[in-house]
């Protein structure tokens, strides 16, 4: 059997698509390792995986750190030009010792030593994206997280979009400076512009969503395969006592998240959410991580740190939540209405499409008061289409099997 390699950074919603996919593969004989922050290393040997580190090793859980990256338009650049994109040496070091003897790798777009990796050692090498924003498809155009974008962006004609990527590409330019001087350095040529084409490999490129949030589109690689949602499912173990307790003591609840990331830059989220689930006269779910519960809260509402998405969503009414694409693909797959307050990054895009599917209604963070979240929360649940929209939805993701098609093709790519 072959060893495998795979290489990711960032929070929880990056990772756990990677820990299905690892672990299905790991259950198919194959020996894995995965590299990416030392914060994970606990998690991911409990998952029976192989553990390397890998730079940038930032602290996941800082959160001043964290509100950088979540900071709207800001964010992508802080977490880009200033963060991963000067750590590329560390990163190729890190990357060399964790490949020695590995049969192939696999990485997320932003290990952007991967494709330089593959090069110097004539290493396969596979990459893979996890939402359809990664790809900035031009005949199906995405929301980007810009201060002017708006769900307009989406109507935008082919050509419109094509000299919109340009120009990107053109603004960016000066952020990829450390890897063309690395590459020069290494006696490799200068590669494609690593904020689009030089992120696919050719040899296979995943695109680990489901098709119900983007179809497959012309102009995505030829090397690209699209395999569905790979859902972490977290070992299973009953929800904590006091929660079975309190979902069982009267309606669904209104459950409102803010994922793994987002989290950290929460501000007045909760106590707008308690007071909007107030106003509705409906019980809700405050899932807080560290940040503490608002003061007075009535025994309808919950407050709790975390709880497995999958064991929990599927108890909501509706759901409230940042547009991460983990926490979408959870959403979606339990079936449930959705009210999306994005962040940064990828979140403007899959909030938008939800939105598209007729499942979910968006709010921006500024808007994000108690009148105006019950306001969309009684749309949301007093729409029939919505809720009948979504959980068809939920019912087809129940059985597609992202996971098992992505391991497929990356044994199809060993062969």
């Amino acid at each position: 059997m072959a060893r495998l390699l795979f290489a990711t950074f960032g929070s929880l919603g990056d990772l756990h698509p990677v820990f299905a996919l690892a672990g299905e593969l790991r259950r198919r004989g194959h020996s894995v390792t995965l590299a990416t922050s030392t914060y994970y290393e606990p998690r991911i040997r409990a998952l029976g995986l192989d553990f390397a580190p890998l730079r940038p090793d930032v602290s996941v859980v800082d959160p001043a750190l964290v509100r950088r990256i979540m900071d709207g338009p800001r964010g992508t650049r802080f977490l880009l030009r200033d963060l991963v994109i000067p750590a590329v040496r560390d990163m190729l070091a890190d990357l060399e010792r964790a490949a020695a003897g590995a049969d192939l790798l696999i990485s997320s777009e932003i290990i952007y030593a991967a494709p330089l990796l593959a090069e110097r050692h004539r290493l396969p090498w596979v990459s893979y994206t996890l939402a359809p924003l990664s790809y900035f498809p031009v005949f199906d155009p995405c929301v980007p997280p810009l201060a002017l974008a708006g769900e307009w962006t989406h109507r935008l004609p082919p050509a419109v979009v094509r000299t919109s990527n340009f120009l990107a590409g053109l603004t960016t330019a000066s952020w990829w400076r450390p890897i063309r001087e690395l590459r020069r350095e290494l006696g490799l040529p200068p590669g494609a512009n690593p904020l689009f084409a030089g992120k696919h490999s050719s040899l296979l490129d995943l695109a680990l969503f489901s098709p119900e949030l983007q179809r497959a589109q012309p102009d995505w690689p030829a090397s690209t395969r699209q395999t569905g949602f790979c859902f972490f499912d977290e070992p299973s173990a009953p929800l904590p006592e006091p929660v079975t307790r309190f979902l069982a003591a009267g309606e669904p609840p209104i459950l409102f998240t803010l994922g793994s990331a987002a989290v950290f830059g929460a501000g007045d989220f909760y106590a707008v959410s308690a007071r909007a689930a107030q106003l509705l006269g409906r019980r809700a779910v405050l899932l807080l991580g560290s940040n503490p519960p608002p003061p007075g809260l009535p025994p309808t509402i919950l407050a709790w740190d975390y709880l497995p998405f999958a064991r929990v969503f599927s108890h909501a009414a509706a759901l409230v939540h940042q547009g991460g694409i983990g926490t979408t693909a959870q959403a979606l797959r339990a079936g449930r209405p959705m009210l999306v307050v994005p962040f940064a990054h990828d979140q403007f895009d899959n909030a938008a499409r939800a939105a598209r599917l007729g499942v979910g209604r968006v709010v921006s963070r500024r808007r994000y008061h108690p009148e105006r979240v019950a306001r969309e929360l009684q749309a949301l649940l007093g729409s029939a289409a919505v809720v009948e929209s979504a959980s068809a939805i939920g019912r087809r993701l129940q059985v597609e099997a992202g996971t098992t098609a992505a391991g497929d093709a990356l044994e199809q790519a060993l062969s």
